[in-house]
């Protein structure tokens, strides 16, 4: 068993941006016992353990820093993950079993809240409902033992405010939300949940604005990470339907005359469409993609608009612009693209067009 209390300490210390005096000032000890426990020179006497794991809101296992191996525990976590993945309400009793033998145990408690939350959701108890926010909240007091980049306290505090949603208390749900929403990712939760359960559709439409605004800079992410995979197996037919799915959706957030924010992506996505188009041996389809990239290119340089407010179902209230690397105007984005690619055939199509009135 090894400790690391000084490393703890140092840790917990610099992820709340203290200096070695204020922690010092909020124990009512002098900066130089702070010194020397980081320095290993001397330890913290009990009370003020206590008092440190309260400050920094972890557990006095977690602040100790030390890691038991024992099979048996690790055993105990993984059969709870197994009867959370068969759905087994066998799980439950186990779960109570596990907790009293490894109170302190992250995986044995974070595994049990999420048994209590699985059956707590399924079947609309809500004494099982509340024994997981209890057990999250435990959960989250002993985040230092935890290994699994997938799990944190964002993610415990999501599944928390479910728990609070299904037993009817919405509000408190909402507040876990906004306080716990990086990037606005709970965004679209908050404002189905403002709409359907709050009464409050204003809120929700700046909410929802913005989670629709996402998650289209997401699907582009997304259909541009396929096009590399599928480009690079020389499966252009499936290539070719991911893009025409995706400038479906895009057309359809397009407002009758007006240039939008995600208009060079489509450019870009219309080049590639006519890319795969010509491998697929359908010239013809290739220049009209090209034709409607040219189009669309022209009207967004005319009139460029990086706007949230120029789409469709947005609210303009509060919306970011977007960001991209395709560079300043739609016709540099479709150069970019064009390079690439690297198919010889589409650039001299591209410059025939080009020519065209």
């Amino acid at each position: 068993m090894k400790i690391n209390l000084a490393d703890t300490i140092r840790k917990f210390r610099k992820a709340r941006s203290m200096t070695q005096q204020q922690l010092a000032d909020a124990l009512g000890v002098t900066v130089g016992a702070v010194y020397k426990w980081e320095s290993s020179l001397s330890a913290p006497d009990l009370t003020l353990l206590v008092e440190i794991a309260d400050l920094f809101d972890t557990s006095t296992d977690v602040l100790l820093g030390y890691n038991v191996k024992n099979n048996k525990q690790a055993d105990t976590a993984a059969r709870l993950r197994d009867y959370l993945q068969s759905r087994d309400t066998e799980g439950l009793a186990e779960a109570e079993k596990a907790l009293l033998r490894y109170p302190n145990c992250f995986d044995v408690v974070y595994q049990s809240a999420m048994l209590y939350y699985l059956f707590g959701l399924m079947n609309s108890e809500k004494p099982l409902l509340r024994r997981s926010i209890e057990l999250m909240e435990r959960a989250i007091l002993l985040l230092g033992q935890n290994n699994d980049p997938k799990i944190s306290e964002f993610s415990i505090t999501y599944d928390m405010a479910g728990a609070y949603s299904k037993l009817g208390d919405e509000e408190k749900a909402l507040e876990l939300l906004k306080n716990n929403n990086p990037r606005g990712v709970n965004d679209d939760v908050i404002g189905q949940s403002l709409a359907a359960f709050c009464n409050r559709p204003e809120d929700a439409e700046e909410y929802l604005s913005t989670a629709l605004v996402s998650v289209s800079a997401m699907l582009i992410r997304i259909v541009n990470g396929f096009l590399n995979v599928y480009f690079k197996r020389d499966d252009y037919a499936l290539g070719a339907s991911i893009l025409k799915m995706a400038l479906d959706f895009l057309a359809s957030l397009k407002t009758d005359g007006k240039s939008n924010m995600f208009d060079k992506s489509c450019v870009s996505f219309l080049i590639c469409l006519a890319h795969a188009q010509l491998k697929l041996g359908k010239p013809g389809d290739a220049r009209a993609s090209l034709f409607a990239a040219k189009k669309l290119a022209k009207e967004f340089d005319r009139n460029p608009d990086y706007s949230a407010g120029s789409l469709r179902f947005i609210s303009a209230a509060k919306q970011r612009a977007a960001f991209d690397d395709l560079g300043s105007a739609a016709a540099g984005a479709a150069v970019k693209t064009l390079k690439s690619l690297e198919n010889e055939s589409l650039s001299l199509m591209w410059e025939e067009i080009e020519k065209e009135e």
